[in-house]
């Protein structure tokens, strides 16, 4: 968390600007005389635009934004009405748990409305807003939402200049094969067993083991991810547990330090989310615990049950992606890491292409792409590098493939250079090497091809010296590594990466 990059600082300004833009939308509410509930739902409103509205231009963002209240005031007036009529309630959140999850197909935008329209539920439980609050509910929303839009636009629009890096297009697939419609399935499966053991647990609390499971099942993609996330929000959890009873106890709700401390757990949770997410649980169950006592309802046994009702809710979502529609970690590693193999031949294709005088040909928007889909190469295979995953052998075949994508990532944008030198000239040697790596792909990602003999993949011979010319130099050391990826990637003496 404390030594991870921050390239361009952006992840400190993010967190800045978020607790300049919560304070602001609960200053707005305070300001207009809203109810300590309202000032706090307001809080959390803001909270939520400005961490889960990730459209990768800025307009889209705003038209994001924008969309938010369609998505949460309907869920707030359904929550507050149902209030006191236990079973519909529980149908009710079910069926936005499944509509929220599902949404994700649409991307960005469809994330950011399903989370909203599920916290919007949510946060009428943990504040037991009724009816009679609704007016001041919608009021306290529109302010926040006004507010973040304010920060995040007008003060201190940080994406007009270093816009956010697009999010790479989801896996194919239709039906149940499409992972958003299998996870909404799963995630809902998991929510109704985990509220029902949660009302056993507390007839009032029991929304935290519903908000485990989806929180563990967002931004993840297999089954693999998901018990990672889930082992990594109860150990976050257990840590915000024992600070929040050394800190927001003795407190016992004093506003001026609480707020203080509510602050700078909002900064804990931007900041540490891209690089951690137990650290952001850690920030998120302090915060939690300031609040509570806030609402003058805070005590140790809260915090123990808090802890009883997150485990509740990571057992029911372990249980719900191994034995409802499973997404296995092996497939979908072989389908990320095939992707970011065809954008090395595409990367390189195009470099060839301009290097050869074809003035439409441009690889720097593939090398991009590239770089966003190692990151979701890392993030699929992060169950098996795990300092916990018992598999040491498939450990260090992960590893190791990571190293080699690292260096063809390296050697790709060591290409789009040189391609963008207007004094490069062509080499002939060039539609050769190009064509050897194509072939080292095709080996790679052809599902009926094997190994060589050697372990190798079938590909043309590589010349033992790097070519002097830097363009042919980086093809080589392409080609190389491409070679070297077949062993780890597919050894049948020892199985696939994973297991399925």
């Amino acid at each position: 968390m404390f030594v991870a990059p921050d390239p361009g600082r952006m992840r400190l300004r993010n967190a800045l600007r978020a607790v300049i833009g919560i304070a602001l939308a609960v200053a707005s509410a305070e300001l207009a005389g809203l109810s300590l509930t309202a000032s706090i739902t307001g809080g959390l409103a803001a909270l939520l635009a400005l961490f889960t509205v990730l459209d990768p231009t800025v307009r889209a963002q705003r038209v994001t934004t924008a969309l938010l209240p369609l998505a949460g005031f309907p869920v707030l007036a359904l929550a507050t009405t149902l209030h006191g009529i236990p079973l519909a309630r529980d149908a009710a959140f079910l069926v936005v748990v499944l509509a929220g999850v599902y949404a994700r197909r649409w991307g960005p935008r469809g994330h950011a409305l399903g989370v909203f329209a599920f916290m919007s539920f949510f946060t009428t439980q943990f504040l037991h807003a009724v009816p009679a609050q609704l007016p001041e509910l919608f009021a306290a929303v529109g302010l926040a939402l006004l507010s973040a839009g304010a920060v995040r636009f007008v003060l201190w629009p940080i994406e007009r200049r270093t816009p956010p890096p697009p999010v790479p297009p989801g896996l194919p697939g239709a039906g149940f094969a499409r992972t958003t419609t299998r996870q909404a399935l799963q995630a809902t499966a998991a929510c109704a067993v985990a509220l029902s053991v949660g009302q056993v647990l507390s007839e009032d609390r029991w929304y935290w083991a519903v908000g485990t499971v989806w929180w563990i099942f967002v931004n993840t993609a297999s089954r693999g991810e998901t018990l990672v996330r889930g082992f990594r929000r109860v150990l976050g959890t257990v840590i915000g547990i024992g600070v929040g009873l050394l800190v927001a106890i003795p407190l016992d709700g004093a506003p001026a330090p609480t707020a203080a401390l509510v602050a700078v757990c909002v900064f804990g949770i931007f900041y540490t989310a891209p690089v951690s997410y137990s650290w952001m649980m850690f920030a998120v169950t302090v915060m939690a615990g300031l609040l509570y006592g806030l609402l003058g309802v805070l005590d140790p046994g809260l915090l123990v049950l808090r802890f009883q009702e997150t485990a509740v809710g990571a057992i029911c979502a372990a249980l719900a992606v191994i034995l409802v529609l499973p997404v296995t970690t092996h497939a979908t590693n072989d389908a990320w890491i095939q992707r970011a193999l065809r954008c090395v031949h595409t990367c390189t294709a195009e470099a060839a292409a301009r290097l050869a005088g074809s003035p439409a040909a441009d690889p720097a928007p593939h090398a991009a792409e590239l770089e966003l889909l190692l990151g979701r190469v890392r993030l699929s295979l992060a169950p098996l590098v795990h300092p916990l995953s018992p598999y040491a052998a498939r450990k260090a075949r992960a590893r190791h493939v990571l190293a080699l994508l690292d260096e063809c990532a390296v050697e790709v944008r060591g290409l789009v250079t040189m391609a963008a030198d207007p004094d490069a000239g062509h080499d002939a040697r060039l539609a050769a090497a190009c064509r050897r790596v194509e072939t080292a792909v095709e080996a790679l990602i052809s599902p009926g091809a094997l190994p060589g003999d050697d372990g190798r993949a079938v590909a043309g011979a590589i010349p033992e010296q790097r070519a002097a010319e830097p363009a042919l130099a980086h093809l080589h050391g392409l080609e190389r590594l491409l070679t070297q990826l077949d062993a780890p990637l597919r050894t049948p003496a020892r199985g696939p990466l994973v297991s399925a």
